[in-house]
């Protein structure tokens, strides 16, 4: 019976110690984390004779023109593919576009967006959209309030759009159709070092030459992030919310960005609507490369 005793003692005692070290462990990766967590922000944000700017995570889907609170000769390339189910077609997506800061905390962009589309054999009942590069953007955004202290920035933006003709119209009409005008706002705040919060709200006046009345939207996209401790990579949701004169609609997008090397990440969105009426799932990638990004951790 005492054999059997100081058996069971000792193996409470060993399950203790093992504890004990599980804990320390755990502890020691917490620390690890956040040391290096915080070197990574300090690296973005502390920069000796640099203008303040906070790390935020950026939405992948309606992405920004440059950082909140860009500093001068940042630059980056995204070239991005989605594909859409609009109930009787599927529409194909794609873009390529150039970001930089000429000065601090001013961000200029050019895009190229092309939108084609396929017929769906199960449903014919509407007429498939012709082929069509969408225009060429030109944007301008200006972070006219940052703050390290309080994790938050505040800016304020313009996207013009010069709306092209279909492809299957060119030669036969102006290939210069229109344009889209969009003034927009964002507000991003990080909580502690890992979670981050941004809203993008705006109108869009689209004005075709072959009306005479303008159309008009106005968007609140809503984002939600989690960024992994001392990485790039983060997950997170955006809530795209479009109103129309047509009515509301709106799309859940989750998301994930992961870093490929220094300066080259990818990000990966899937779309959930809330209204499948007007259009079903989607997914949309984003390559991401920033030519002058080291990394020094």
């Amino acid at each position: 019976m005492k054999i059997i005793l100081w058996a069971i003692v000792n193996v409470l005692i060993i399950n203790q110690l093992y504890a004990q070290t599980e804990a320390e462990q755990d502890s020691l990766r917490r620390l690890e984390n956040y040391i290096a967590d915080t070197v990574y922000i300090d690296e973005v944000e502390d920069k000796a004779g640099k203008i303040d700017k906070v790390l935020h995570a950026e939405p992948l889907y309606i992405d920004l023109i440059r950082d909140l609170g860009a500093r001068k000769g940042e630059a980056e390339w995204n070239i991005a593919y989605g594909m859409t189910d609009v109930t009787s077609f599927t529409r194909y997506d794609a873009l390529i576009e150039y970001e930089f800061a000429p000065i601090n905390r001013l961000g200029l962009e050019i895009e190229i967006p092309i939108a084609l589309h396929k017929n769906n054999p199960s449903d014919n009942t509407y007429d498939v959209p012709s082929d069509r590069v969408n225009g060429l953007k030109l944007a301008m955004q200006y972070s006219f309030f940052v703050s390290e202290k309080l994790k938050t920035s505040l800016a304020m933006g313009y996207i013009h759009e010069f709306e092209f003709a279909d492809l299957d119209k060119f030669g036969k009409s102006k290939l210069y159709k229109g344009n889209i005008y969009n003034p927009f706002f964002v507000a991003a705040k990080r909580w502690g070092n890992n979670f981050h919060t941004l809203i993008y709200t705006g109108g869009r006046i689209i004005k075709e030459f072959d009306y005479q009345y303008a159309q008009f939207e106005y968007a609140i996209n809503t984002n939600l992030h989690y960024m992994i401790s001392g990485t790039r990579n983060f997950v997170g949701i955006e809530f795209n919310k479009n109103f129309t004169q047509l009515g509301f609609n709106s799309v859940i997008r989750p998301q994930m960005r992961v870093g490929i090397s220094d300066n080259f990440l990818i990000g990966i969105v899937t779309g959930i609507p809330t209204n499948y009426k007007q259009e079903r799932l989607s997914t949309f990638i984003r390559l991401i490369y920033e030519p002058k990004h080291r990394k020094k951790h």
